[in-house]
């Protein structure tokens, strides 16, 4: 699935989105603080393969919500195996390693929590309060 700005997602296949250059220079060498970063600065965050099933079936969960995450598709990310090594520390328990979704700047999980937390009820609450969702 290809998405385009023109759809209004923003895409972070930039490091230094609205950053100086000596910071961006900084997060360039350090991996986590790039995860960090883009986690701490958006509402709701998505990291994914470009050819992904289940990363597809993150994207559409999340749109049909009306919820604009920041998808970072690290395929066709510089830093891309860097960020994954940060992603699979976090989900070292041998599931898989995207989608990765991050609310309100805290690691949510892959798609197993994304769909439980939707089933269960408390996805839009959580969206809600990371300020994803307003209604």
């Amino acid at each position: 699935m290809q998405v385009t700005n023109k759809t209004g997602i923003r895409m972070a296949s930039n490091i230094g989105i609205e950053t100086e250059a000596s910071a961006t220079t900084m997060m360039l060498d350090n991996p986590y603080k790039i995860v960090r970063q883009l986690a701490s600065t958006n509402a709701v965050v998505l990291f994914s393969m470009s050819g992904c099933c289940m990363c597809t079936v993150a994207k559409r969960l999340l749109f049909g919500l009306g919820v604009g995450p920041t998808i970072i598709e690290l395929d066709h990310h510089g830093a891309g195996p860097d960020i994954q090594a940060v992603l699979f520390q976090l989900v070292a328990d041998g599931r898989q390693l995207v989608p990765a979704v991050f609310v309100g700047g805290k690691f949510l999980g892959g798609i197993e929590t994304l769909m439980a937390c939707h089933i269960n009820g408390t996805l839009v609450p959580l969206l809600k309060e990371a300020g994803a969702l307003w209604l």
